[in-house]
């Protein structure tokens, strides 16, 4: 019986397809990764596709005209027309346990990184000069015993919930979807309306996916809502924050700074963003580790053969019915 075909596209470690390639006869460029104009010519001939770098898009999904599933090497799935790929009979899958902890740890490094100004320092050493941190301008703030506001509680949101704790900090929350009580009672954390999230924050992190009724959800409105001396780390997606309303809060002081790890419009990064003090910046980089995109390849290669072996799906995002 010969093998499920499957190509994967996108700068992918060896290591988080090795089953895959054993038990499907997997395409994998361990060079550049391949062209879309090489994939739209070849999709047809296999029956599932790792997705990584490209559009999902229809003309993507009309190549693929074997396709069973798409198995995306990441937890966001936008870059997907998941809806057309359900049309088509394709399973979308994600994998969101790889991601939780490195964009966890990413999120508390940009957190501690900004409150505790370190771009600013390294900026003054790197010149060859020298400051007094006694001055008041010059000083940081200290995370413990500060609250921590939550926009998105799932399971990155939990994870960085319970490093915070760690740290010394108050966690609260808001999500459409509220917790389970004794859930919150074991993770320690309040449930609050966006309003009290947005007021009562000493720290906002965002951990929400690109929605309509997220996209653009930080804008002037919140950010002169905020305390003066508050942060916001961004971590989740661009879209979230209204990049311009953003830069303008941060030049005007009416927050006191940001850590991104994503932007509205990457990768082009406006120039007076890339020249405040107040701002930390990482290119999109919260799974930017070997073991994250080790486990996070392991995850999508076992929806594929979860998929094409078994006929069962798992992670599935998109609700083909024949899969259900």
């Amino acid at each position: 019986m010969s093998k499920s075909k499957v190509l994967v596209t996108g700068i992918i470690p060896v290591q988080g397809i090795k089953r895959l390639q054993e038990v499907c006869d997997a395409t994998y460029s361990s060079g550049e990764p391949f062209t879309r104009e090489y994939v739209l010519e070849h999709l047809s001939e296999y029956d599932g596709i790792l997705l990584m770098g490209l559009k999902g898009d229809k003309e993507l999904i009309d190549a693929g005209k074997n396709l069973k599933i798409i198995a995306v090497n990441a937890v966001g799935f936008d870059a997907v027309d998941i809806d057309y790929a359900r049309e088509k009979g394709i399973v979308v899958a994600n994998a969101p346990q790889g991601v939780r902890v490195p964009t966890a740890e990413m999120t508390i490094a940009l957190m501690l990184a900004t409150v505790r100004r370190l771009h600013l320092y390294d900026k003054i050493v790197r010149s060859g000069k020298w400051v007094d941190v006694s001055e008041q301008k010059y000083m940081g703030m200290s995370l413990q015993g500060k609250t921590l506001g939550i926009f998105g509680m799932g399971r990155i949101g939990s994870q960085v919930g319970e490093f915070a704790h760690v740290l010394g900090m108050k966690v609260i929350y808001n999500d459409p979807h509220r917790l389970d009580t004794n859930l919150e009672k074991k993770l320690n954390v309040s449930y609050v309306d966006f309003d009290t999230l947005i007021s009562n924050s000493d720290v906002i992190t965002l951990h929400a996916p690109s929605l309509p009724s997220t996209e653009g959800k930080f804008d002037k409105t919140v950010f002169d809502a905020m305390k003066p001396t508050a942060y916001l780390i961004n971590a989740a997606r661009g879209v979230l924050v209204k990049q311009d309303d953003l830069i303008n809060a941060l030049e005007n002081n009416s927050i006191a700074g940001a850590g991104l790890d994503v932007f509205e419009t990457e990768p082009n990064i406006p120039e007076n963003l890339r020249s405040l003090d107040n701002v930390v910046m990482s290119p999109h980089a919260g799974t930017g580790t070997l073991e994250a995109r080790i486990n996070i390849a392991e995850e999508a290669s076992n929806n594929i053969i979860s998929l094409l072996l078994d006929n069962k799906a798992i992670n599935m995002v998109n609700k083909v019915e024949k899969y259900m």
